[in-house]
């Protein structure tokens, strides 16, 4: 079973189409990403997985949408257009205050940096 499940991601920006009718599968294990130009739907898709958007198409994650996750942040991980949450503060320090906020131990944060 997959996953990630995308279906029918569409959305389209004073009627210039960013995402049209995109789906996909991803399988336990795998790595992927989006790569392409600068306007070329990568942020736009993510944003539509993860219901911040208003297009079309629905995007489960483990059979739940994003919407529906009872810890969203414990289940998946997202980096949308990152600016500094504070400027003098290292990755590390920021990842452990947003594991702090959502109940994961601080040792996950070692994991995923090393």
């Amino acid at each position: 079973m997959a996953v990630i499940e995308a279906r029918g991601l569409s959305k389209a920006y004073g009627g210039k189409p960013a995402v049209v009718n995109l789906s996909f599968s991803v399988q336990p294990g795998s790595v992927t990403g989006f790569l392409g130009p600068n306007g070329s739907g990568k942020s736009t898709t993510m944003r539509l997985m993860l219901g911040l958007d208003n297009g079309a198409g629905v995007t489960t994650f483990d059979g739940t949408t994003f919407r529906d996750l009872t810890t969203p942040m414990r289940q998946v991980g997202a980096l949308l257009e990152a600016k500094p949450f504070h400027p003098t503060r290292k990755a590390r320090n920021h990842l452990r205050m947003l594991a702090a906020a959502n109940n994961i131990p601080d040792s996950r944060v070692d994991v995923v940096l090393d």
